[in-house]
């Protein structure tokens, strides 16, 4: 018989050298193994629900310029509002200019109008675009609805435009008939042209300015309210002016209720928002996002 089989074969895991192949594991029972004993562990792949929060955070930070223009899906009121302010213009730009002014003066929120159809040509007025579709307000109504849109939604966003088109329009011509009526105004300012979008667009810019970053919000506001007042001091339309000076202020009036939009999860259908079912998944341990 072979010694050395004999050998291996009866001896006691205390003779085995510890470290070798031999060495059992009771030999240093309960004592950690060093370095060159341990196995090298390499990172295993990272879990799906990690990896979607990770790719979320990524894409999130990346620029992207065309959310600054509206899309039928994610923003859809501004994107329809802003086709049917296009074919207005448009229309009118080759329309006969006689045509346009009978349509411009029985949409006009004068106060002989809003006095026999208010609700009617509240909404008319704001089909118009004073200055035509290359104006700033017509740019600004893009620029700035869609922010709004994309932060608190459609509907939020049309109260807002809304709130501050009607309450500035009344708040300009209500004086105008009383002045009439107390004589200090001559009857021909009953029929004043008054239409366009350009007061809803400024609530607009005032409710955004409440939802950007402190270093963003002020200038903008600060920026924006020394334009009206240049206009003020110009004095070429002061009843405007004052008008867009007022929804401006309406539009900073909603900064508690924007905000808690906002905070809540902002407008817009689709997934991303809270409560959704693979936005919780994506945050449940050991799910995967659908």
């Amino acid at each position: 018989m072979d010694r050395s089989t004999t050998a291996a074969a009866t001896a006691s895991p205390s003779d085995a050298t510890p470290g070798s192949p031999e060495a059992g594991t009771s030999v240093l029972d309960g004592m950690p193994r060093q370095r060159g004993d341990a196995v090298a562990e390499t990172p295993g792949p990272r879990p799906p629900a990690f990896r979607s929060r990770a790719l979320t955070r990524a894409r999130t930070r990346a620029p992207r310029p065309w959310r600054l223009l509206p899309t039928p899906a994610g923003t859809p009121f501004t994107f329809g509002y802003a086709a049917v302010l296009a074919v207005v213009s448009l229309t009118a730009g080759h329309a006969a200019p006689s045509l346009v002014h009978t349509l411009q003066q029985s949409s006009s929120t004068d106060v002989a109008h809003l006095v026999r159809h208010p609700v009617l040509v509240l909404l008319a007025s704001a089909l118009w675009i004073a200055g035509g579709i290359a104006s700033m307000y017509a740019a600004g109504f893009v620029l700035v609805l869609t922010a709004l849109e994309r932060r608190i939604g459609g509907l939020r966003a049309a109260g807002v435009f809304l709130l501050g088109h009607v309450v500035a329009t009344l708040a300009t011509e209500v004086p105008v008939g009383l002045s009439v009526v107390a004589g200090h105004l001559p009857g021909s300012s009953l029929h004043r042209l008054d239409f366009g979008i350009s007061f809803g667009v400024a609530a607009s810019v005032g409710a955004l300015a409440g939802l950007l970053k402190p270093w963003l919000r002020w200038p903008v506001l600060i920026g924006f309210a020394a334009v009206l007042l240049g206009d003020l001091i110009a004095f070429r339309d002061p009843m405007t002016d004052w008008g867009h000076l007022l929804s401006l202020a309406v539009g900073v009036s909603t900064w508690p209720l924007v905000r808690r939009r906002h905070r809540a999860g902002g407008g817009g259908g689709g997934a991303g928002r809270p409560g959704d079912p693979t936005v919780r998944a994506a945050q449940a341990p050991g799910t995967v996002a659908a």
